[in-house]
């Protein structure tokens, strides 16, 4: 049986956190640094949804999430050039349980521990599937596809 203070030390190992990832240069990086390799199907709050859709309703979060959008600029991961055109998601950096919104952990409501993301990269995040990134625009040369011309 592990100890109190061992599971503490632990946790706090794995704990991501905004003043990290913003050290990461790369969008790459910093997908890497919060993917979580998760499952599809797997369950997060089984028949205490309600609980994480209440949270994500509320004033408190709204006015988070707001702050978050503004401080990221609107951008996925933060990265100044991969603006968000469609819907901006703020996800949490470490994942939340059903405890943590009934117990009010601190974390679930502090920027330190959120980012700004797009659908798609919050998707690869989870599943820890790296082809759902979109990636940037290769850019093209004068005859890079003809192998005989270069």
């Amino acid at each position: 049986m592990l100890s109190v203070r061992t599971v503490e030390t632990v946790i706090r190992m794995i704990i991501r956190t905004y003043s990290e990832l913003i050290l990461l240069p790369t969008f790459e990086e910093r997908y890497r640094y919060l993917r979580l390799n998760g499952s599809v199907g797997e369950a997060t709050f089984g028949y205490d949804r309600y609980l994480n859709q209440m949270f994500y309703k509320s004033d408190e979060w709204l006015s988070v999430r707001d702050e978050v959008i503004e401080r990221d600029g609107g951008c996925d991961l933060g990265i100044l050039d991969r603006e968000i055109y469609d819907r901006i998601l703020v996800h949490h950096m470490n994942p939340i349980t059903a405890a943590d919104i009934i117990n009010r952990n601190p974390r679930i409501l502090d920027p330190e521990y959120l980012i700004t993301v797009s659908h798609m990269t919050h998707e690869a995040i989870t599943y820890g599937d790296e082809s759902l990134l979109i990636t940037a625009p290769v850019e093209r040369s004068r005859n890079d596809t003809c192998p005989w011309r270069h």
